[in-house]
């Protein structure tokens, strides 16, 4: 046994080890403590030297459904909670635009 006391890295990761951090926009709401979040790349092509734009969609994991649609989020990885959901909801950056009818 060790007698130094345990404490969080000061870097802001975890004990379970770096996981990755990505900012994406939400895209659906529909199913049930999930949402969809697609995430857009601007990448430059080796041969032609275009910009190219990579869209991902990846399914969230948003436990109390507090995402609407527009919002700008950040997402992390995390355990497989299904088939398809390995990422859950960190914080949101910005609300989306709310319009008055």
């Amino acid at each position: 046994m060790s007698d130094t006391p345990t404490t969080p890295p000061a870097d802001g990761q975890d004990q379970r080890g770096s996981r990755r951090v990505i900012v994406g926009t939400i895209t659906s709401t529909v199913m049930d403590k999930t949402i969809t979040v697609t995430v857009i790349r601007r990448v430059r092509d080796r041969r032609f030297h275009k910009f190219l734009t990579n869209r991902v969609k990846y399914h969230v994991h948003d436990e109390h459904n507090a995402g609407k649609v527009g919002d700008v989020v950040e997402i992390v990885e995390c355990r497989p909670m299904s088939k398809t959901k390995r990422w859950r909801l960190l914080k949101t950056i910005s609300r989306s635009a709310e319009v008055a009818s």
